[in-house]
């Protein structure tokens, strides 16, 4: 039996900032049966805050900032864990910087430890050219999360991946990414939640990170069809998630 919910967010709960039909029912149904729960999303450009206002713009309210985990949150707890007050150059937005600020890193272009890439709207050669010279010079290179494109209304656009792809190709060297799929940030969110892995549903659109990293966790996995991977795509795969739906509206938890 189904006990506890980690959900993605990005193609599950929202597309771009178009709502999913079912979300909020989903959402609601959440709070009213007081599973315990957790929205993880490889998104490291925004803050708990930010994710928690997104939401009640959109017509989803009753969540907290304890609600969500972002790539970026568990970038930064990974980072402290291996070495504290380090320097870091970064590529990315302000939830990253917010995060990492947060657990007394210090932005440095002089022989930074590490160079922690996301997703930036922002990003150019001339942040290319620094990251591919302070890892040349021994920085770690460390990404928050894989994904190759995000889906948005009318498609989709590139993401981290293709950042963190085109610096790897230029340094040689593969970037350590913290975020789906990897099984640590799943672990951090069952930690927070204090739940068992065996216990909890993993909710994404994509076969690729969440459910192959709720897979690798031990959890049950359900993929949605509202974001990136379709039905399509799942025989593709060497692993198939345990349910599929259109969206989650259509996951009714006492059937779990």
């Amino acid at each position: 039996m189904i006990k506890s919910i980690i959900s993605d967010m990005d193609g599950v709960i929202y597309r771009g900032k178009q709502l999913i039909p079912g979300a909020n029912e989903f959402v609601q149904r959440l709070l009213s049966t007081q599973l315990p729960f957790l929205f993880l999303t490889n998104n490291a450009e925004q803050t708990s805050l930010d994710l928690k206002l997104k939401l009640e713009a959109m017509g989803i309210h009753g969540l907290t900032e304890g609600n969500f985990i972002t790539s970026a949150m568990a970038t930064a707890m990974f980072l402290r864990s291996q070495k504290e007050r380090a320097t870091v150059f970064i590529i990315g937005g302000g939830g990253l910087i917010n995060e990492l600020y947060n657990v007394g890193f210090s932005i440095s272009e002089s022989k930074p430890d590490y160079v922690v890439v996301a997703k930036s709207s922002s990003f150019n050669f001339e942040q290319m050219k620094k990251a591919v010279r302070f890892i040349d010079g021994g920085a770690k290179f460390i990404g928050t999360n894989p994904d190759m494109i995000d889906p948005v209304e009318g498609g989709s656009e590139p993401a981290a991946g293709t950042i963190l792809a085109a610096i790897s190709a230029a340094t040689g060297k593969k970037p350590y990414i913290v975020g789906k799929p990897n099984a640590l940030m799943m672990t951090l969110a069952t930690r927070k939640l204090g739940v068992h892995p065996e216990d909890t549903l993993m909710v994404g659109d994509r076969m690729d990170t969440d459910i192959v990293g709720g897979m690798e966790a031990g959890m049950k996995t359900a993929l949605v069809l509202s974001g990136v991977s379709t039905m399509g795509m799942i025989e593709q795969f060497p692993y198939k998630p345990d349910y599929v739906f259109n969206h989650v509206g259509e996951i009714d938890f006492t059937n779990l």
